[in-house]
């Protein structure tokens, strides 16, 4: 019996659109995780202090994770910004004199998916001591306002005021870092800076900066808000690079006094920058100043545009990528700048066409 010209082409039009739903779906991007290549192995140098592993026998944790004896470093940790942290964390040990006296606490949120940061991690850095904390999103995005630029409303990026709870008790001091940065010094320098009697962090400061465009008129004009830095010079700092006492932060409870203001800022805007206005308002004109060269902020130029930078006239031990432009999709669009060269060395990002050596 043979076949309507109507029904032949309903047959062909329905393997035609079953032909073209299968090369849709093999043609649908899939996200790929980035690969990175192993970072060579760091060793003490021969003045290194000894750090007993007492735990290890035990197959518990490592005990450099709370001893006094170790340089502990923060960081934030998610996939958007890995690849500048996998390359702040080479920098770190590949400049540290004793670098496997460094133990490394990544906060990382808690919806992420910690088994791949965990994995990725290891498998650059195989000896790094580390561990990862889950951060609660909900716990801070209820308090967040929006900003000038997206990137800066990420809960991820308030969990450096939540260190001091989310780090074990015994953690008493650490050196917070940005992501987007370089170290060309020793870290044990700068974990080593002195915070006198009763200081409770320590940054570069920037005294000549002009303090007022980082609150609005509303708070200037409002007597019982700007007397709120009566008494104190306050100087603006960068919280990208900072060296925390953690038993301090907790005796005085600091996280608590940063909510209290980021409360307030839902209900009268009071600033426009993110996070750093909520520091600048409980610690500024109260903190121990460090040298400007373990900051050299603003490399990746303003919140808006993003526009090549120099750097900072001294000498330098840090290299800062604030502001919207990030060295590596600079270099990854063919447009770098001139300082992203700074950071090329230390990035560990695996690509398609790389040789294995």
């Amino acid at each position: 019996m043979s076949k309507s010209p109507v029904f032949e082409f309903l047959l062909l039009s329905f393997f035609i659109a079953i032909a073209l739903a299968a090369n849709a779906t093999v043609a649908t991007p899939v996200s790929v995780t980035q690969q990175f290549k192993e970072a060579p192995q760091f060793y003490n140098s021969p003045d290194c202090p000894v750090i007993v592993d007492e735990d290890e026998s035990d197959g518990q944790e490592s005990s450099i994770l709370c001893s006094d004896q170790a340089v502990h470093v923060a960081m934030t940790l998610d996939t958007a910004y890995i690849r500048g942290s996998m390359a702040a964390i080479l920098s770190v040990l590949q400049h540290s004199s004793c670098p496997q006296n460094i133990a490394f606490h990544f906060v990382a949120s808690a919806t992420a998916n910690a088994s791949l940061l965990r994995a990725t991690i290891s498998s650059s850095f195989p000896y790094l001591n580390f561990r990862v904390y889950p951060f609660d999103d909900s716990s801070v995005s209820r308090l967040i306002s929006t900003s000038i630029r997206s990137a800066l409303d990420c809960p991820l990026n308030y969990a450096r005021s939540y260190l001091a709870n989310l780090l074990p008790l015994c953690v008493r001091r650490v050196v917070y870092l940005d992501s987007d940065l370089v170290l060309v010094d020793d870290i044990s320098k700068l974990a080593a800076t002195p915070l006198g009697d009763d200081s409770v962090l320590a940054a570069p400061e920037h005294c000549n900066a002009n303090f007022t465009p980082y609150f609005t008129p509303t708070f200037w004009s409002n007597p019982s808000l700007s007397l709120t830095f009566a008494n104190r010079k306050p100087c603006y700092f960068n919280t990208g690079v900072m060296v925390i006492d953690l038993d301090r932060w907790r005796e005085g409870d600091y996280t608590t006094k940063i909510e209290e203001w980021m409360e307030l800022q839902k209900r009268i805007r009071i600033y426009e920058l993110g996070s750093l206005p909520p520091f600048l308002l409980v610690f500024a004109g109260n903190i121990v100043p460090v040298d400007h060269r373990w900051n050299q902020h603003g490399l990746g130029g303003d919140n808006f545009r993003g526009l090549c930078r120099d750097l900072h006239p001294g000498p330098v031990s840090l290299l800062h990528w604030s502001g919207k432009g990030k060295p590596w999709a600079r270099l990854d669009a063919n447009r770098p700048c001139p300082l992203d060269a700074l950071w090329a060395p230390y990035d560990l990002l695996q690509t398609p066409f790389a040789l294995d050596s």
